[in-house]
């Protein structure tokens, strides 16, 4: 099944009135700007599992995540899969020097992108400054999150891993509004653990530990912070 695609709306409603326009890649372009950028774009819906884009492919366009979840992973020589990271609402995904992707991405269920190609996009920040330097924070960020999971697929713990997981993704649901006690978990046990660098069968044991020693409840779909500071003293150890 081929992605839904529709047209952005030439009268900026789409645009203007996107709920994650200030964390978007589009936040620093004015009312003026926004009507003239609204016709680059292409709103596309992706099902559970549809590939967004390949490792590897040609880049040919860029990707502003409007709703739901992405996972990027890279695929090893054995055929092993390492995902690399999970793209939310107003992540902004495509852009490379080498011109190809550098990762894989799919929708972990149902999601929703504004599309761009790659050069009419570059035609249009090329006299914007303002939109570079958004496009270099939103890259720091990103270089920022890679050492981040660099270091945590370092020496540390399982329990260390999971927990620094679940406060490193609390916190960034919450800037897009999300609660501080309750964690929705869209991406699955294998998910997490190829995150991770770990089995599928230590993660369930690590939930379930963590949950044994009160610090969590496991719900459907999400957990709940039973004992931050429990969960916080594991991730800081």
């Amino acid at each position: 099944m081929k992605p839904s695609v529709v047209p952005i709306e030439p009268n900026g409603h789409v645009c203007s009135d996107c709920a994650v326009r200030g964390a978007a890649v589009c936040a620093s372009l004015d009312a003026a700007e926004l009507r003239e950028f609204e016709h680059l774009g292409r709103r596309v819906h992706f099902d559970a599992g549809e590939t967004v884009f390949s490792e590897e492919d040609i880049t040919t366009s860029f990707y502003n995540v409007l709703d739901g979840v992405m996972r990027l992973y890279k695929l090893l020589p054995d055929g092993r899969r390492q995902i690399v990271g999970f793209a939310l609402p107003g992540d902004f995904l495509g852009m490379s020097l080498s011109g190809r992707h550098n990762f894989s991405a799919d929708a972990i269920g149902a999601a929703t992108v504004c599309r761009f190609g790659k050069t009419a996009f570059g035609r249009f920040i090329a006299d914007r400054p303002q939109l570079l330097r958004r496009i270099n924070e939103l890259a720091i960020r990103e270089l920022s999150q890679a050492r981040d999971h660099m270091v945590l697929l370092g020496r540390r713990s399982a329990d260390e891993k999971v927990a620094t997981f679940l406060l490193g993704w609390r916190q960034r649901l919450s800037v897009l509004g999300g609660s501080r006690d309750t964690v929705p978990l869209p991406m699955s046990r294998q998910d997490i653990a190829d995150y991770l660098g770990l089995t599928i069968e230590t993660v369930s044991r690590t939930f379930t530990k963590l949950e044994r020693h009160g610090a969590i409840e496991i719900l459907h779909g999400a957990v709940s912070l039973r004992d931050p500071a429990r969960v916080e003293a594991l991730a800081a150890a």
